[in-house]
């Protein structure tokens, strides 16, 4: 069996526990046959212990029995609050599934693959090993340069990969979509114990930390719009006010920087800024400018 096929047996089997919650070995077999993971042929008990202990190395998952001899995760939060370990889980699982499914391609539709994913392996690499690498880099509009940089973390948003360095002036994204060129340098930096790369994008939404000050922001969302807040929250300190007929209140503590202010536009229909009345502001001016734009005659 060649790595591939464990790696699919492994994440099949965290999966179907995390959604079935407990399952007798024999259940785990029924549906292991009934969904043909290994092309028909059954999970011996032997090959099912050993993947308990792969499991475990790779995402810290422990696979206990039960008095009733029903498997289960007895440390789920190792998962829930690891988001690396999460999207390693769904990317892998959705890349089996797909490599399953090519018969029926034509069928499933896909975003466009993140874009400048080719330097991801250079610059995690550099991260670990705290290593400065010597970027080349040009923005929309502007020569190019080549300067090293201290990377600390990568993020990925909006089907983008984005590099947090220290340039040696101060914290810098960048978009790995507009680099030309990474190399790794034998010059070694030492980044800040107490520096966390989810703190720092905390308070923000997306990538862009341009220094916006802090805001309460409250939103008013009407009709299907307040659902979709609910279970798709702009931010983690969002919160439910109050709600009225046809309309729900929100709150959120945010830097309103262009990402967010870019958000809340593409929802405009279904959303009014309440506070701050700069940010309320802001947003009016914008969509006048476009009303004037695309009124204006050819």
């Amino acid at each position: 069996m060649n790595t591939g096929q464990q790696f699919k047996h492994y994440i099949w089997i965290v999966n179907t526990l995390r959604q079935h919650g407990r399952l007798t070995l024999g259940r785990l077999k029924e549906l292991w046959v009934e969904q043909e993971v290994a092309e028909g042929n059954p999970l011996p008990r032997s090959s099912f212990n050993k993947y308990r202990g792969s499991i475990l190395d790779m995402f810290g998952l422990v696979i206990e029995c039960d008095k009733s001899n029903r498997y289960y995760i007895s440390n789920p939060d190792e998962l829930e609050g690891d988001q690396t370990k999460q999207w390693m889980l769904s990317t892998i699982m959705t890349g089996f599934t797909l490599s399953d499914s090519s018969a029926i391609k034509d069928s499933i539709l896909l975003e466009n693959v993140p874009a400048g994913y080719g330097f991801l392996p250079v610059i995690l690499q550099a991260i670990r090993q705290k290593r400065v690498i010597m970027m080349g880099y040009q923005k929309f509009g502007s020569e190019g340069y080549v300067k090293p940089v201290n990377p600390y973390a990568v993020r990925l948003f909006r089907q983008r990969w984005y590099m947090l360095a220290d340039n040696g002036e101060r914290m810098s994204v960048y978009s790995l979509d507009r680099m030309h060129s990474v190399a790794l340098t034998d010059q070694r930096f030492v980044r800040p114990e107490d520096f966390s790369p989810e703190a720092y994008f905390s308070e923000y939404y997306g990538v862009m930390t341009d220094g916006t000050p802090l805001a309460h922001v409250q939103l008013r969302a009407y009709g299907k719009m307040a659902n979709l807040l609910r279970t798709l929250p702009l931010h983690a300190s969002q919160r439910e006010l109050r709600s009225g007929e046809g309309y729900t209140d929100f709150a959120l503590d945010i830097r309103p920087s262009i990402d967010f202010i870019s958000e809340l536009l593409s929802k405009i229909d279904g959303i009014e800024v309440l506070k701050p009345e700069s940010l309320r502001a802001k947003i009016q001016a914008i969509l006048e400018e476009a009303l004037r734009r695309n009124s204006q005659k050819c």
